[in-house]
This record gives C-alpha cells, sequence and structure tokens, in this order.
C-alpha cells in the first residue's frame, strides 16, 4: 500500500471535486487506520490501485456509474474497479451472472475474462462503497470513513453533472439512490447478482438496453458493453 495510502494519488479532475473530503478529519483517521492495517494484514487491492474506478474514469466522463459495496478479499481478484477482476483470474459468481445478464439483454457474447477496464475507459465508474478490505474477511473496513468519501462522490455526481444512469443492484445499492436527484438523472434499481438473489429479477431487469436507450435519447454515444 505504500505512500499511496497516505498521500491519495487520484485524478486531477476528482482530487478537485473531492478536496474538502481529503481535507477532512475523518479522511486523516481513515489514513491512520489503513496505515496500522498494513502493517498486520494483506490489504486489498494493492495500494497504487485503492483510487483506480476515480484515475479510469475522470468527473467529466462519467456517463453510468455501477456501485458495488466490498472490493473482492482474495488474492488476486480486487484491482480497484467493482465487480471486475484481472485477466487470468476466474470470474466470480456475480461477474458470471452479470455477463448472462448482458448476454440475455443485448446479446453480447459471455467474454473469456472479467476485466471491465474498457467500461471503465467509456464513462463506467465502477465504484465500491468501500474501497479496500482485509484480506480473506469481508467487509473489515466498512464503516471506517470509505463510506463518508464515495457518498461525496455520489452527491458530486449527481449535483454537478446531469443525464447520468446509476445502476444500483441489491438493498445495500439502492439504499444510495437517496444521494442521486432522479429529476436530472437515471435511477435503475435491481437485486444483486450473487447466486443468492440473481432469480429474484436480476435477471432479465435489462439495465444494459436501457442505460443505452437513456444514452441515445438524450443524444449521448451508447456504451459499448463488450469487454
Amino acid at each position: 500500500m505504500g505512500e499511496s495510502a497516505v498521500n491519495p494519488q487520484i485524478e486531477e479532475s476528482w482530487k478537485e471535486v473531492l478536496a474538502s473530503e481529503f481535507a477532512a478529519p475523518y479522511f486523516a483517521k481513515l489514513k491512520a487506520f489503513l496505515v496500522e492495517e498494513k502493517k498486520q494484514y494483506r490489504i486489498y487491492p494493492p495500494g497504487s490501485l485503492i483510487f483506480n474506478a476515480f484515475n479510469s474514469t475522470p468527473f467529466p466522463k462519467v456517463r453510468v456509474v455501477l456501485l458495488g459495496q466490498d472490493p473482492y478479499h482474495g488474492p488476486g481478484q480486487a484491482h480497484g474497479l467493482c465487480f471486475s477482476v484481472p485477466r487470468g483470474v476466474p470470474q466470480p459468481p456475480s461477474l458470471v451472472n452479470i455477463f448472462k445478464e448482458l448476454h440475455d439483454d443485448l446479446e453480447i457474447p459471455i467474454p473469456s475474462h472479467g476485466n471491465l477496464e474498457k467500461w471503465a475507459g467509456q464513462g463506467v465508474l465502477l465504484l465500491n462503497a468501500t474501497l479496500t478490505v482485509r484480506a480473506h474477511q469481508a467487509g473489515s473496513h466498512q464503516k471506517r470513513g470509505w463510506e463518508t468519501f464515495t457518498d461525496a462522490s455520489l452527491l458530486a455526481l449527481s449535483k454537478y453533472r446531469t443525464g447520468l444512469v446509476f445502476l444500483l443492484w441489491g438493498a445495500y445499492a439502492q439504499a444510495k439512490g437517496q444521494l442521486i436527484d432522479t429529476s436530472k438523472h437515471l435511477v435503475l434499481k435491481a437485486p444483486h447478482p450473487s447466486p443468492l438473489s440473481v432469480h429474484r429479477g436480476f435477471f432479465g431487469c435489462k439495465h444494459f438496453s436501457k442505460t443505452n436507450d437513456y444514452l441515445r435519447h438524450l443524444g449521448y454515444p451508447e456504451i459499448d458493453w463488450t469487454i
């Protein structure tokens, strides 16, 4: 993790938008917590990738926001983009189900890997509410300050941008809907794509085509959901 956790290296447009967060007392506490955690445990993702979602999708380029909860906590999985894994890492179950819905919705072939960087490069902000996790301990960095930081990110997008699509899958993400001005943005909600809930309405939600319909209606380019 090293210096990147202590002195966040984040893309300039986001650094400007979130400057007051980095200066806030809670963020200093969060940094101190991460420094101590790093002394005792392995933390995911690597320090240089903690802000990967922001660095991959600058604030003015965001067109879609996909909100996750926690980074993956297994070795080599987390790389700072929600639901995504690096090439060569097996697709986790939720991502498998996302690709199934994508195939059913838009007839996009099921990919052989799980790296969603191509989405991020087109303006899909792949944001986890909590940006770090202790190895093999899901949820271990929740309620330490990250949620305040990522809520501020969502509020800034809602306030300063218009015509964005927010994809909120599962109860945790859906609760964040209260941060979004629905008179300016499209909020799409569905059950989480995990095997435990996918059959309650994630399959068949058609969020990928609905996103593109909305963007097209506003005169914006559609997302190419192939990876």
